[in-house]
């Protein structure tokens, strides 16, 4: 069976103005572009309570590095109380939305996806010494990666937000 080392696991708030289709899109387009992942959306709920909605959103991705090392992503976004705005930009009317965002990630680093070393009890002992002594550095290297893309993920997506409610 895959070996699967979690390594990554963080959050983003947002409470002001931001255009949440634009940054939905963003984040995704940052996902796929930058970091090269397969994303699906594994669940997009909305819920309406009087002129605001919550919303939630997962997604999942995943990216083969090797034959043998897969990165695996978690992305969840919790709206609360997300409304349309109209705010004054050089004169001019734009409509935006006003809210709270939270942004989580969690960063997984897969070993063997492929189950290549699943056949017998030897080929996983064989696994063992593969990784402890063929290419530690290698596995330092795609974790270092796997947590490197994780954390640049959310410094973008803030970095997105603060310029956005800064319009």
């Amino acid at each position: 069976m895959a070996e699967k080392d979690k390594l990554f696991s963080s959050k983003i708030k947002y409470n002001g103005i931001f255009n949440f289709g634009e940054f939905y899109k963003f984040c995704f387009e940052w996902l796929r572009d930058e970091v090269g992942l397969d994303l699906i959306e594994d669940k997009y709920a909305e819920k309406l309570s009087g002129d605001s909605k919550n919303i939630d959103v997962e997604w999942s991705g995943s990216r083969k590095i090797t034959d043998y090392f897969k990165m695996e992503v978690k992305v969840t976004f919790r709206v609360i109380g997300l409304t349309s705005v109209e705010i004054s930009q050089g004169g001019a009317k734009l409509k935006t939305n006003k809210g709270s965002v939270e942004v989580s990630i969690k960063g997984t680093l897969v070993k063997d996806y492929g189950n290549k070393f699943e056949k017998s009890g030897f080929q996983k002992m064989l696994r063992g010494i593969y990784e402890k002594t063929v290419i530690p550095s290698r596995v330092n290297q795609y974790e270092e990666k796997v947590m490197k893309d994780c954390d640049e993920f959310l410094a973008q997506a803030k970095a997105y937000l603060d310029l956005e409610g800064k319009k």
